[in-house]
């Protein structure tokens, strides 16, 4: 689960970007997801940490109340998205099924400038990254190569040995994106972009208390299998967006794909603090996958998500 910016707090979270930044919890099931958010957010706003907002409620108090009679957003153009596999749309479908076999209304959204959310991110997040990572400089925080001739050597030292390839990779393009006669180019067309995004998302909440999409464009891959950064960055299309937005999400395990024998998920997303809800229609959907016989989470099994009901209108 990622939690609405500003539900959890950050302090002792080493700063990377510090507007797009949060802490959520890993689960088993969607209840140990709400438990630990109870753990995390039970004591309040913290003060140490400045974007930190007072959302301590009960996250299992409603959480197998049902979705009868809720809505739920469907948005079709990211279902015929550009790299969408047919594993991954099945599987998204069936979940939608399996909500509205629950008493949800699927209803059909838009997000009409989701299409700038990856660039938008990768601006942003590069710039920021550049900023609060610069007090690295191996002797006042981080890796300290030692047996160096001067400070100048030991930092630089430092920051290469300190740094993996990929934290290198996007200090670089954010030392880029905020030089001189880009930062307008780019940095603000970002922010007006994120801007946009975010209007997107308070309008479709107007029509709906969730929405669905897809966790992933596809389903997960092998380790090495995916060597090229920027084909990495296209797979997070579907979960870019609510951070640029600073909504909450919560992507939910469906089990194995039919023909990859690999982990499927789909994702869903709500108004920002309404995390509670979220997790409820989560529960629900978990309940529509979980195995017949223990009831257990559908994590290694492979449903068939072209039997659970006919094509998603």
């Amino acid at each position: 689960m990622k939690p609405t910016y500003g539900a959890v707090s950050r302090y002792g979270v080493v700063a990377f970007g510090s507007s797009l930044d949060q802490v959520g919890p890993f689960g088993r099931t969607v209840e140990d997801v709400a438990l630990a958010m109870n753990a995390l957010v039970g004591a309040g706003r913290d003060p140490y940490d400045g974007t930190s907002q007072d959302c301590a409620v009960d996250f299992c108090e409603h959480l197998h109340d049902g979705v009868e009679g809720r809505r739920v957003g469907i948005i079709p153009a990211f279902m015929e998205a550009e790299g969408l596999t047919d594993e991954v749309r099945s599987a998204v479908e069936g979940a939608a099924r399996a909500l509205e076999a629950q008493g949800a209304k699927l209803v059909e959204v838009d997000l009409p400038h989701l299409d700038a959310a990856i660039a938008a991110y990768y601006v942003i997040g590069p710039a920021e990254a550049f900023s609060n990572l610069a007090r690295f400089d191996g002797i006042r925080y981080g890796y300290q190569e030692p047996a160096c001739p001067n400070l100048d050597t030991q930092s630089s030292r430092s920051r290469a040995r300190g740094f993996g390839a990929e934290a290198k990779r996007r200090q670089l393009l954010g030392a880029y994106l905020l030089s001189s006669g880009v930062y307008d180019k780019y940095y603000y067309a970002a922010q007006k972009a994120r801007t946009l995004i975010t209007a997107d998302y308070a309008a479709a909440y107007e029509a709906c208390d969730v929405i669905l999409m897809p966790s992933s464009p596809r389903t997960a891959w092998k380790h090495g299998e995916i060597s090229d950064p920027t084909q990495m960055y296209l797979s997070d299309l579907y979960t870019i967006s609510i951070n640029i937005a600073g909504n909450g999400g919560v992507s939910v395990p469906l089990g194995l794909g039919a023909t990859s024998r690999l982990p499927v998920a789909a994702q869903l997303v709500g108004p920002a603090f309404k995390d509670r809800t979220l997790l409820m229609f989560a529960a629900a959907l978990e309940r529509g996958f979980a195995d017949g016989q223990t009831g257990e989470p559908a994590l290694s099994v492979a449903p068939d998500f072209a039997g659970k009901g006919g094509e998603l209108a």
